[in-house]
């Protein structure tokens, strides 16, 4: 694996490669890797000729700066793992790197009603901020493909949006959640967690997949009051929202149709830790 500080060198280096006609995975992360990041990493592995994976804690899309503060590091471990899974390229870059003129945004991202719903309302500016380091990204590596995790069901979404509005070349591939035994979803946040903690939280997948089972046509307003109560019962401090939506565009749906595509979505904080999951319901 070859690790690249700056912008030049990649740059360079995957020109060169382009030109011998090979094609670029990518796996944009902040780091603090997981077996879910690692399933990326294969994905891409399996589908092109060169992998890159950006390790990059991104201060432009945190709207509580002491969440950013206490986002986890890890990169050795973050290096070892990725070694091991056989990454061809680690991008590890500065702040000054990927904002080279400051990390004021100078025109925003058309993102419409995504920014104004679930994550956009409760995470004011997060999107913009996400679409700001990922464009940057996208620019420096110009991959044909890129990998990203289903559990952050919306941001999925919002960089498909980015790269309509911004016409990149490039082939957005969404990889299944990957889960803990318990079903608590794959995160970064969940080192945070001590281990009962981590048994508690696993009560988010337990309510997406009685949603899930609950699910009939007419009103949905039982299955979100339910699941709302037994994670707040499982020892939550606090829910944003536990939703169900369109799959297509995220809207909320209170009647279902019997025939409309849904998903179930939840964000909840435990020992201050904010958590987000979704599942498919059909």
């Amino acid at each position: 694996m070859i690790l690249l500080k700056t912008a030049t060198d990649l740059s360079f280096f995957l020109s060169a490669k382009k030109a011998q006609g090979l094609q670029t995975g990518f796996v944009p992360t902040m780091g603090a890797l997981h077996e879910g990041h690692l399933r990326l990493v294969e994905h891409s592995k399996k589908n092109n000729n060169i992998t890159v994976v950006s390790i990059f804690v991104n201060p432009t899309q945190f709207n509580d700066p002491q969440d950013f503060t206490r986002y986890p590091v890890t990169l050795e471990n973050d290096i070892y793992l990725l070694e091991k899974t056989g990454c061809d390229i680690l991008f590890l870059p500065s702040v000054p790197e990927i904002y080279p003129s400051g990390m004021q945004l100078t025109q925003p991202y058309d993102l419409g009603y995504l920014e104004t719903l679930l994550e956009g309302k409760y995470r004011p500016g997060h999107f913009q901020g996400v679409c700001q380091v990922v464009h940057r990204l996208l620019e420096l590596v110009q991959p044909a493909n890129l990998y990203l995790g289903q559990k952050d069901y919306q941001q999925c979404m919002v960089i498909r949006q980015l790269i309509h509005l911004t016409a990149l070349p490039v082939q957005l591939e969404i990889v299944p959640t990957k889960r803990e035994p318990s079903g608590l979803a794959m995160s970064s946040r969940n080192l945070r967690l001590s281990e009962n903690e981590k048994k508690a939280a696993a009560v988010i997948y337990q309510c997406l997949v009685t949603i899930q089972a609950g699910l009939k046509p007419g009103s949905l307003d039982s299955l979100v009051t339910e699941a709302t109560a037994a994670i707040l019962a499982a020892g939550f401090d606090k829910i944003d929202y536990v939703s169900i939506a369109d799959a297509a565009t995220l809207l909320p749906v209170t009647a279902w149709d019997g025939q409309s595509k849904l998903v179930a979505l939840v964000a909840a904080f435990i020992s201050g830790v904010r958590l987000i999951d979704n599942l498919t319901l059909n």
